[in-house]
């Protein structure tokens, strides 16, 4: 019951989802125009969710990547890379399209903390997921303050499912969680000034 409760909460919640959650309350909280709310809904969609797990898919199909949780750390650094082109490109849009600076700055984050991925994963299998829900909840937590408490507590449970699920071990899920808290956290106070 345990393994297949973490399994519900790792598939659920894969990177991609967290980017899509994001931006719809970033969409229609904090953009001042309909244009404005749907350009980040619709690049978040596209860039941040579709195509990233269109290719994960993709590859998963071609043998590229040898299981659903990714687990050989070397099959990995190919689709950071390519998830990279993906977010340069929504970047672009964000920048032309003239959105709030904390869609931006958020969006930064998720090239930059790709690129500090793709370092570590030379050397170590550090939870993707574990940052993927962490960084989220950093963004909403610089954002929104405390109220966004939630997403914290949703972050650990990505954790522990991570754990449960054999895909990491506690030091890569803490080091996930920690790493990408603080590294967006710190990335938006310095792109907005606020």
């Amino acid at each position: 019951m345990k393994n297949k409760f973490a399994r519900l909460i790792s598939t659920i919640f894969v990177p991609p989802s967290f980017t899509i959650i994001v931006y719809s309350i970033f969409a229609f909280s904090i953009e001042t125009s309909f244009r404005n709310s749907l350009t980040v809904f619709l690049v978040a969609l596209i860039f941040g969710f579709i195509l990233p797990i269109a290719m994960f898919i993709l590859m998963r199909k071609k043998k590229m990547i040898s299981d659903n949780d990714a687990m050989i750390k070397d099959q990995r650094t190919l689709p950071y890379l390519i998830a990279v082109v993906f977010y340069s490109i929504g970047l672009i849009i964000l920048l032309l399209s003239k959105v709030s600076i904390i869609s931006i700055a958020f969006w930064f984050c998720y090239i930059s903390n790709t690129f500090i991925t793709i370092i570590i994963n030379k050397y170590w299998k550090i939870s993707a997921h574990s940052m993927g829900a962490s960084g989220a909840a950093a963004a909403l937590f610089f954002t929104f303050g405390w109220s966004s408490f939630v997403a914290m507590i949703i972050a650990l449970f990505v954790g522990w499912s991570r754990i449960e699920l054999k895909c990491h071990s506690l030091s890569q899920v803490v080091a996930g969680i920690l790493l990408a808290f603080f590294s967006v956290y710190i990335q938006m106070k310095l792109i907005t000034g606020l």
